[in-house]
Order: C-alpha cells, then structure tokens, then sequence
C-alpha cells in the first residue's frame, strides 16, 4: 500500500492537499491518507466491477425467482456502502503496519533470492494459503455463537447480485478478508503483486455472486464460482471456498451445485415459465 501512498502524495495530496509544513512519513497524516485511499479504492473496485458485472454478465432473469427481494439491488448497494467504511478501520492499521515496514512486502525483483520464480510462486501460495483461511473464517462465521449477529445479513440474499458481494456486516468482511492482510506479514511478497492481487480478490467476490454459473467442465469440482456460492446462499451448510473446491472437499462441506444438475435457480424459472 505504500506505493499507493506515495503516488497520491506526490500528485495529489502533498502539492494540493496538506500544509506544506506536514511531512508525509508522519504517522497521523499517513494514518488519515490511508484511510481516504483505502475508502476510495474499495467504493471504486465495488461500483466499477460490480456495475461492469450486473450489466454485462448478470442474467436479470434471476430476478424473477421468488427469493429475489424486493427492491435487492438498492438494498444490497446501500448495506455495501454503510458497512465499507467500517471494515476499512481495522483494515488501515493493518497497511499503516505495512507502510511502516513491518510486512514481507519489496520493491524490486531482485530482492526475492527466487526471483521472477518466486513471484510466480508467491501468487500461487498466496491463493492457495487465503482460500485456507477465509474457509475456516467462513465457516466459523456460520457457528450458531456469530452467525446471527455477523455473517446472516449477508445471507439476506438467496439470489445474490454482483452488488452483493461486499455487503457484509462489517465484521463479517473484515474477518473474511484477513487471510489477504495477514499473508505479506508471514510471507515475501512482491509490492505490485500484492496490489494486482488485492484488485483480484475484489473482482472475484464479486465474480461468485454474478449469477453466470458457467466454469469449463474440467473445472467444475475444482473451481468454486458463482453455481457453487450460489447454492451456498441457498442452501447454508456447503461450499465455503472462495476460489477453489479443495477445503469443501477436505471439511466435508462440498456441494455439486444444483445448477450443473438440471436444478439450479434457472430450472426452477423454465418450470415456473412451464406451468
């Protein structure tokens, strides 16, 4: 995230924002930076991919299905918006640790002992060691001791809309999304590989709740997408990953999504359509 701060100091807030007398490694000016850059950046991410999404790969026939809410989109946009700058307190203590220098976070290639191999490994691990966490974090969430309070809001939404995917009780999607934080403070990892895969996680929460419940036939049991979250809104005890299928698999808690078997949320529509 320091290279996001430092960007926005030199173009925007050192010469058109803050006193000229305010230096910028100092804690509270860049405690407030990161909190207006951490709020902008996500209310962006969410409007952008989830606008793209809900018009371009949305199928608004889902919105005919009888646990599609009244007035849900409105619905899940204003909880979205309520709770991101919520979630985004704890999330700047974590980036103001990072800008501070206590994460494995570097700059250059040349400072892994792996190099370009090590990038490419590091995204990999990174996917492999967050899908882990947020499926315990996930399925922690759903104990009868939290799920009323924090994570049933988000379970509002049976027939869910891009724009669902970050309307969160604030604990709920910070808690979901620590795996991401916690793994440059355990492991090395490249400073702008870490922004691309903090925009990917953003756009693939959004993903798996588009309602297009296509994954190559190959992938189907491997890759959790939007059929398998699908169903998991659905139907409340199954598939808790967020990219892959490996920790249903392993907890016991996959589900073959209903839509690959002739019986997802458009069969039921064509029979309705039927009758």
């Amino acid at each position: 995230m320091d290279l996001v701060l430092e960007a926005a100091d030199r173009h925007l807030l050192t010469p058109y924002v803050y006193p000229a007398g305010w230096p910028e490694g100092e804690p509270c000016r860049q405690l407030l930076s990161l909190f207006v850059i951490t709020n902008v950046g996500a209310l962006a991410l969410y409007l952008l991919f989830g606008t793209l999404s809900y018009y371009f790969i949305f199928d608004h026939e889902l919105k005919k299905h009888p646990q599609f809410l009244e007035n849900q989109v409105s619905r899940e946009i204003t909880y979205a918006l309520r709770s991101l700058p919520w979630i985004s307190v704890p999330t700047v203590a974590l980036f103001f640790a990072e800008v501070r220098g206590y994460s494995k976070l570097y700059d250059n290639i040349e400072d892994s002992p792996y190099g370009w191999s090590g990038v490419f490994l590091s995204m990999l691990s990174f996917l492999f060691f967050t899908d882990m966490g947020i499926y315990w974090i996930h399925r922690g969430l759903h104990h009868k001791l939290f799920y009323k309070r924090f994570h049933k809001p988000h379970h509002l939404w049976k027939i869910a809309t891009p724009f669902a995917s970050h309307a969160f009780h604030p604990v709920d999607g910070f808690m979901q999304s620590l795996p991401y934080h916690v793994y440059p403070f355990l492991f090395p990892l490249h400073k702008v590989t870490y922004l691309g895969l903090y925009i990917f996680v953003n756009v693939w929460t959004i993903s798996i709740h588009d309602g297009d419940y296509r994954v190559p036939r190959l992938l189907r049991h491997i890759i959790n997408g939007s059929a398998h979250h699908t169903d998991h809104h659905l139907y409340f005890d199954y598939n808790y990953g967020q990219y892959f299928t490996l920790w249903d698999k392993i907890g016991g808690s996959y589900k073959s999504p209903t839509s690959f078997e002739g019986k997802g949320p458009h069969d039921y529509l064509r029979k309705l359509r039927e009758k």
